[in-house]
């Protein structure tokens, strides 16, 4: 398909930054905002400064805040749609464009939050039972939204089971700062991205407390293993999980400054409560959210993974920061292998 019109839903760090990704390549690019104030400020300053302070918006870059299901949606005509929102709003987002005949797309990562008594689901999983008649795919891989809206090198996974879904997203994004390659493993790119978060939670703790680059190292291997064994158990492949969505993005988050997720770790290691922590950030850390679900998701498979399960005792209160890297040290030894 040749990709005309591409529109973002949710103007926050990640939505500007793949619009503005996007208006790098064509100039028929929307950015949607929900807050009818934000949108006008956007206009008006050619800039998002709360989410990527210092970043120009091109002039070609539309802003929007029309109702979506109105006679001025910018989804009209729309071929692409990126949602933007944190992975809370994506049922609702789905909802809205259920009968959308262009591709949808989301770069949330991690896992809804449990239903009742359900297991929490991954992006795939909430548009299955959404609206299964959308063409959808995921957009992920290591990024983090200033570097992308700088314009500074970027690669990203454009995962789908549809080849024209995943052909629309690399012809809408692709270009001279942002490589994007394609995947059909759907499962194995979210898994990825959600278990990393978890993992640079862990991997931040280990920082805060100085435990060193030996210690950083083994966790983060570890960690691989962890998200490699959940994901394979869901239907992933295992090859996935040595690509720019499984070990690129864990790297990326468990090591790098601008890691929401990492921070969390870090304040948990300097004593902060979770909510202190979380309220340091002024944006979502994914993994604070998903932590449970991963393990709950690992469990009813009979899938091991100790780290995740460390960070769950962690933010539930259940560990102080030592204890955990106690827990940790005192598992029995073992075939890496295993």
């Amino acid at each position: 398909m040749s990709v005309r019109h591409t529109v973002v839903l949710g103007a926050g760090a990640w939505g500007t930054a793949l619009a503005l990704c996007a208006a790098r390549r064509s100039p028929h690019v929307t950015l949607w905002a929900r807050s009818p104030a934000q949108a006008q400020t956007l206009q008006r300053e050619r800039r998002n400064q709360r989410y990527l302070p210092g970043v120009d918006l091109p002039q070609a870059l539309h802003i929007s805040h029309a109702d979506l299901g109105g006679p001025d949606s910018p989804l009209i005509g729309a071929d692409v749609v990126i949602i933007g929102t944190p992975m809370a709003g994506l049922r609702e987002m789905l909802h809205t464009l259920r009968d959308h005949p262009g591709v949808v797309a989301w770069l949330c990562k991690g896992f809804e939050m449990p239903q009742g008594a359900a297991l929490g689901l991954m992006g795939h999983e909430v548009a299955r039972a959404v609206a299964p008649q959308l063409r959808t795919g995921v957009l992920s891989g290591p990024s983090f939204a200033l570097e992308v809206g700088r314009g500074q090198p970027t690669a990203l996974v454009a995962a789908s089971a549809h080849a024209e879904v995943r052909t629309a997203l690399v012809e809408a994004l692709h270009g001279p700062t942002m490589r994007v390659y394609a995947n059909d493993d759907v499962v194995g790119v979210e898994v990825g991205g959600a278990v990393k978060n978890v993992l640079a939670i862990a991997t931040g703790l280990c920082d805060g407390l100085g435990l060193g680059l030996n210690a950083r190292a083994a966790l983060i291997t570890r960690g691989l293993a962890e998200m490699q064994r959940l994901g394979v158990a869901l239907g992933a492949r295992s090859e996935t999980f040595m690509g720019l969505s499984g070990l690129g993005d864990l790297v990326l988050t468990a090591t790098g400054d601008l890691s929401r997720n990492r921070k969390v770790g870090q304040c948990l290691a300097q004593g902060m409560s979770l909510q202190q922590a979380v309220d340091s950030l002024g944006h979502v850390a994914e993994g604070v959210y998903s932590a449970r679900t991963v393990v709950q998701r690992a469990t009813a498979l009979g899938v091991d993974m100790p780290i995740s399960q460390a960070v769950v005792a962690l933010i539930d209160g259940q560990l102080q920061a030592a204890e955990v890297v106690q827990r940790l040290m005192a598992r029995d030894p073992r075939d890496e292998a295993a």
